[in-house]
Parts: structure tokens; C-alpha cells; sequence
């Protein structure tokens, strides 16, 4: 079966990383990004010095219709999807819960869960046997944040990584009968830009001392988990999350 890889996100941090690692593994990968055209360029141009075949579409995720443009495109370039990561997401600055708007509220929510639920509806338009596809894999990348709670900070995002969490079990449930395996990654304090986006570009140097392994993690430490549940060496594992935390 040909491997065909959507990455949402996958302009930037573990979502580049991961279009990075599944080069070498036989994917031919779209790279979806929101806004930054020119680092979606980058990192497909470094995927296809690796032998990999490779776009990058611009699309928001959190809208259907864009999302199936997203497909349409992949359709007719790449082939029908086997397999996805819904990595794209987005974070506000630390914030109380009483100070947060409803415009956040709902960005945050369309964005971390309603974009992730229609990028794997349109999926398992494609890999469901019922659609006339022949199975696939989703891996869903959450947060140790679902966790813990991230009381005085990110209550809303932390509450839309916990949303992910109940999603992957029950579209596991719902669709392993099908083929079609659903699992989660949930990173902890990673060194990526992602971080600038809450108002503290410094956040896991800071905080890393507090960790038990004493350090935050590298984007390609929580793409080699997401490759491993992408693939067949994890062919029974359905509902299954790897948590990418250093201990935490």
C-alpha cells in the first residue's frame, strides 16, 4: 500500500520534525500550514533532498471547507491519505480563567479540537474500507497539559489537549474494526517557537530545572514517538498514549 502523510502544522516544530523523519520511511507527505509560506517551502524542500515526494498546502484546519480543499489537493498530487498527524494547534498568553474572552475561548476550541475532528473525518473519508479505502493511521498530538491542568495559565488550552485525549479513545474504539488505528502523543516542555505564541519564548529553559530529567525535550524526541505509532511496528496499538514529558 503507498504511505500517503498529511501533517497539519507541519511547517514548524514537531510537526517539521516529523515530515523530517517520515522522509527516509517511504511517505510521500503533505505539509499544511496556516500563514508562513516560505518555512513550509523550506522544510518540503529539505523532505524531497531526502527522496521523499512532497507538498506544502496552505489551508486552516479549524474550516471545513478549507480542509477539503486541503484533501482535494492531496488527492490529485499525492493519492488517496493513509495516514495523519494532527499536530496544528494554537495557545494564548498565561492567563486566569476569568479574564479570558470568548473570542479565545472559541479560537482555542476551533482550532485544538473541532480542526483536529474534521481533518480526521475527511481522513477516514479516504482509509475507511467503508469509503473504499484499505485502513490507515491517525496520531493525534496532545499535551501532558491534559494532565495537569495548567492552572493560571492555560486552563482553555489544557481543557482542548483533554478533549483530544477523549477523542483519540473513542474514534479508536470506533474505527479499529475498519483498520484504522488512532493514538496520541503527549509532549511536555519542548524547545520549540510554539511557546512564543503564549508570550514567553523562554518558558521551557526556565522551567526545565523542574523537570525530572532535568531538561525539556527535542521536537525529533516526540516526532520518532508519533513515526512509531504511525507505523506497522505498532499494529496493535489502538487508544494508546505515548507521553513525551521527561517525567512529568
Amino acid at each position: 500500500m503507498e504511505k500517503v502523510l498529511l501533517i497539519t502544522g507541519g511547517s514548524r516544530g514537531i510537526g517539521a520534525a516529523t515530515a523530517l523523519a517520515a522522509a527516509t520511511q517511504g511517505y510521500r507527505i503533505c505539509i499544511n500550514y496556516l500563514s508562513d509560506h516560505a518555512a513550509a517551502e523550506r522544510i518540503c524542500s529539505q523532505v524531497r533532498a531526502l527522496g521523499a515526494q512532497a507538498i506544502a498546502v496552505q489551508a486552516d484546519v479549524s474550516n471545513e471547507d478549507e480542509i477539503i480543499r486541503l484533501y482535494t489537493r492531496i488527492d490529485a498530487e499525492l493519492g488517496r491519505i493513509t495516514h495523519l498527524v494532527n499536530n496544528a494547534a494554537t495557545i494564548a498568553h498565561a492567563s486566569r480563567v476569568e479574564d479570558m474572552s470568548e473570542f479565545r475561548l472559541l479560537k482555542i476550541m476551533m482550532s485544538n479540537v473541532v480542526g483536529p475532528i474534521l481533518c480526521s473525518k475527511h481522513a477516514l473519508l479516504r482509509m475507511s474500507p467503508r469509503h473504499g479505502g484499505q485502513g490507515g493511521s491517525i496520531v493525534n498530538v496532545g499535551s501532558a497539559a491534559s494532565r495537569l491542568g495548567s492552572a493560571n495559565e492555560y486552563v482553555d488550552y489544557a481543557s482542548s489537549k483533554g478533549a483530544i485525549d477523549t477523542f483519540t479513545l473513542g474514534l479508536a474504539k470506533e474505527v479499529a474494526p475498519e483498520g484504522v488505528r488512532v493514538n496520541a502523543v503527549r509532549p511536555g516542555y519542548i524547545f520549540t517557537d510554539f511557546h512564543v505564541q503564549s508570550g514567553d519564548p523562554f518558558r521551557v529553559s526556565k522551567l526545565e530545572g523542574e523537570l525530572p530529567m532535568r531538561r525539556g525535550g527535542t521536537p525529533e524526541e516526540v516526532a520518532e514517538a508519533i513515526l512509531w505509532l504511525l507505523s506497522d511496528k505498532a499494529s496493535y496499538a489502538t487508544g494508546t498514549f505515548i507521553d513525551v514529558a521527561g517525567g512529568r
